[in-house]
């Protein structure tokens, strides 16, 4: 059976900027798949060239076996795309920007009505319906979004960082609903650089840094392929990198210490894989107050999918969320937000 949505060697740029370098992804029908990666990565353009926003440079992308190159509009008719930004006219009340969008649909009216009662049922907004959107919170904001993009009843729904900004509360009423359009046979693809939202939701996951896909798979067995447990570790609140270099010679000679990281990112803290159902944790602490090195903090964990994106880069995500704000280049923001 063929994928729901297929992309094969998309490329992107804008410029001399190139946003989307070498990506292919295979989403099957009924999947949550998350495209996980800092800011700059390539998620968001790579999702504008799915929605048929922007023309790919090069590459293949389908939609249910259609080209969304070659055939555009009847790509569109089995989409639904939730972009980050919410574009709300805040002078309509809910109910009649639904209607709005229905009309853009070409919805019969009879079944329009029959629609807009049914997602604002589903996304608990009929309070809310008669209400202008300029007096929703951003969590209603979020979910009548939602709503908007779900009344043609898309194959795919796309949405780009769906929960940013929102509180724990709405971003579980959105998680849940989207467990439920999953049960109910709907494609999900998602970017998000929430960690736990994506190990959460995704039954797959591709990791997108620099344009390109650099591990890919259900989350679990991307974790488990990392191998050994993970200890954070603070020598101080901001340690000397000096400090921090003597740490890691000292620890990395232990037998149950497998790799060490200095993260500049976050005050030259350590970052260790160690044995799993080790007792590297207690050993490590005796190793540093037998050197005189005192401990701010340390913590053991399971690997993570930032530890997968640890491993696949040697940096953390926070760390490229970091650089990738000192790199911007405005100039070629400003030529890809005119397109």
């Amino acid at each position: 059976m063929a994928p729901t949505v297929f992309i094969e060697k998309l490329k992107k740029s804008y410029g001399l900027v190139a946003a989307v370098r070498n990506v292919s992804l295979e989403i099957e029908a009924g999947e949550i798949f998350g495209l996980l990666g800092p800011n700059g990565a390539g998620k968001t353009t790579t999702l504008r060239c799915l929605c048929t926003l922007t023309e790919p440079d090069a590459g293949k992308v389908e939609i249910a076996g259609i080209s969304v190159v070659a055939q555009p509009r009847l790509a569109r008719q089995q989409l639904g795309y939730i972009a980050q930004e919410v574009a709300l006219d805040p002078v309509l009340t809910g109910r009649e920007l639904l209607q709005l969008q229905a009309a853009l649909y070409h919805l019969p009216r009879t079944i329009a009505k029959e629609r807009i009662a049914l997602v604002l049922n589903l996304l608990d907004l009929e309070t809310y319906a008669d209400q202008k959107t300029g007096t929703y919170s951003g969590g209603l904001k979020k979910r009548l979004d939602l709503a908007a993009g779900l009344l043609h009843q898309p194959q795919v729904l796309v949405l780009d960082e769906p929960t940013v900004g929102l509180d724990i509360e709405s971003r579980r009423v959105v998680w849940d609903f989207l467990r439920q359009l999953q049960a109910d046979g709907t494609t999900i693809l998602l970017t998000s650089h929430y960690l736990e939202e994506v190990d959460a939701l995704a039954n797959r996951v591709a990791i997108i840094d620099q344009g390109v896909v650099i591990a890919s798979g259900k989350p679990s067995d991307l974790k488990d392929n990392v191998g050994g447990d993970r200890i954070t570790l603070r020598i101080r609140e901001f340690s000397p990198l000096e400090e921090a270099e003597k740490a890691k010679h000292l620890l990395q000679s232990l037998p149950s210490v497998q790799e060490i990281i200095i993260n500049s990112a976050q005050g030259n803290s350590l970052n260790l894989v160690v044995q799993p159902q080790s007792d590297a944790l207690s050993t490590i602490q005796q190793a540093l107050q037998t050197a005189g090195l005192p401990t701010f903090g340390i913590a053991q964990s399971r690997p993570s999918l930032d530890d997968v994106y640890l491993a696949a880069t040697g940096r953390t995500l926070l760390d490229a969320e970091i650089a990738a704000t000192g790199n911007r280049d405005p100039k070629a923001e400003r030529k890809q937000n005119m397109r």
